[in-house]
């Protein structure tokens, strides 16, 4: 058993990535292996960089996109159209144990650096391609942003309201696509530790966004008709929407069956009546009757301010939750009591950052690193592959490396 004094490490200390990324996915996927322990050495273009350092300068004047995705790992500007660039990439990956790499269709292949010519080459290594449609089939050189593909996987056609479908308001594609990858790596060392190989993982954008439309696409496959798009509503369930409260505020609340119903009726509606009239007295009969079951609710919470609203709703054991713009999720006290915020160094300053929400108890904290200027590591990178002095000033000169 373990003491509580005896702290385990990190489960990834001791993992080499190299990362050729760009965007969200694949520097969304190897930031969680950086806070798990691993080395990520990011390898970026010399003209500017992660194209996702340029998307906006919100963060005191970083990329947003980048301050989220790119902690704790190492810049080395490189380019790779040059054979000098390239090369350097083929020795850090000779030593690494994972290779990621999301470059548009077919150039990775154009380098040598898809994870097929790479596992051939090191068997032990584990090499991931992320693509947006996959590696073959009529969509596979098909431009693949997120926004593209969340309509790609049907994903817009169920988010919106009943008059407009939306997009998700966070990368969901990009994410999803993301999480695969680090799930698949964590798989991939975990066959190579009982086999002794690597290999390649895939992950494409429209997979895995397709696996998250589950519960609607399976409605539909089965059902025959696609759920209805109910904005803050719940399509087969109700009452499951947010009302309005005296003082502005707008609290959701979640009746998941019949007997909750009869005490939302009794304790906050003060309605008892409500739980056995035919009209209202099952989930079938409400959602039927939506537009008047919604009408009793709001009724009930539009009298009362939304700290009274989401105290009678916990009395009555009713699932609820207030409807949080992200000023106040950034102070949500949830999250301050349990400690969750922490801060991590950047060229700009000190920046506030969520732990993972992958906890390990008895061990050591994620590792929640520096963002990482552009070429911030390319001297120390260079010189540990077996650079001279000359050599990096060549390459500086020739504007291969930055």
């Amino acid at each position: 058993m373990i003491q509580p004094m005896d702290r385990l490490p990190l489960p990834l200390e001791g993992i080499t990535v190299v990362a050729v990324e760009q965007a969200v996915a694949a520097p969304f996927a190897t930031r969680q292996l950086a806070d798990l322990g691993a080395r990520v050495v990011k390898v970026e273009r010399i003209d500017g960089g992660d194209f996702a350092r340029g998307y906006d300068t919100t963060a005191h004047g970083l990329s947003s996109h980048f301050v989220w995705c790119n902690r704790g790992k190492e810049s080395i500007a490189l380019d790779l159209k040059d054979p000098r660039g390239l090369d350097v990439v083929i020795r850090l990956v000779a030593d690494a144990d994972v290779f990621v790499q999301n470059l548009a269709h077919g150039a990775a292949a154009r380098l040598g650096l898809d994870a097929a010519t790479l596992c051939a080459a090191h068997p032990r290594l584990v090499a991931v391609d992320i693509s947006g449609y996959g590696a073959s089939g009529p969509y596979a050189g098909k431009r693949a942003y997120d926004m593209l593909v969340q309509c790609e996987a049907g994903l817009v056609s169920v988010t919106g309201t009943p008059e407009q479908p939306v997009k998700a308001g966070i990368p969901a594609a990009d994410i999803a696509a993301g999480m695969y990858a680090f799930s698949g790596v964590l798989a991939a060392l975990v066959r190579r530790g009982t086999t002794g190989r690597g290999g390649p993982v895939e992950v494409s954008m429209l997979d895995a966004l397709a696996e998250w439309l589950g519960h609607p696409l399976h409605h539909t496959l089965h059902g025959g008709t696609p759920p209805e798009r109910t904005g803050l509503a719940h399509a087969v369930i109700a009452p499951y929407d947010a009302y309005s409260t005296a003082d502005g505020g707008r609290v959701l609340l979640s009746v998941q069956n019949d007997r909750e119903w009869r005490r939302l009726a009794e304790q906050v509606l003060g309605r008892p009546e409500l739980g056995a009239d035919p009209a209202f007295a099952t989930n079938a009969a409400r959602v039927a009757n939506r537009a008047r079951t919604d009408e009793l609710v709001a009724a009930a919470l539009g009298a009362v301010g939304a700290d009274a609203a989401l105290g009678r709703l916990e009395a009555a054991g009713i699932a609820c939750a207030r409807l949080r713009d992200l000023h106040e999720v950034a102070e949500h006290p949830q999250l301050a009591a349990r400690e969750r915020w922490r801060e991590v160094g950047s060229p700009v300053g000190p920046l506030r950052a969520l732990l993972p929400p992958i906890t390990l108890p008895g061990g050591d904290e994620a590792r929640m690193g520096d963002v990482p200027a552009l070429g911030q590591h390319t001297e120390a990178l260079l010189r540990a592959v077996g650079m001279t002095d000359a050599e990096i000033a060549a390459l500086r000169r020739d504007g291969v490396a930055a």
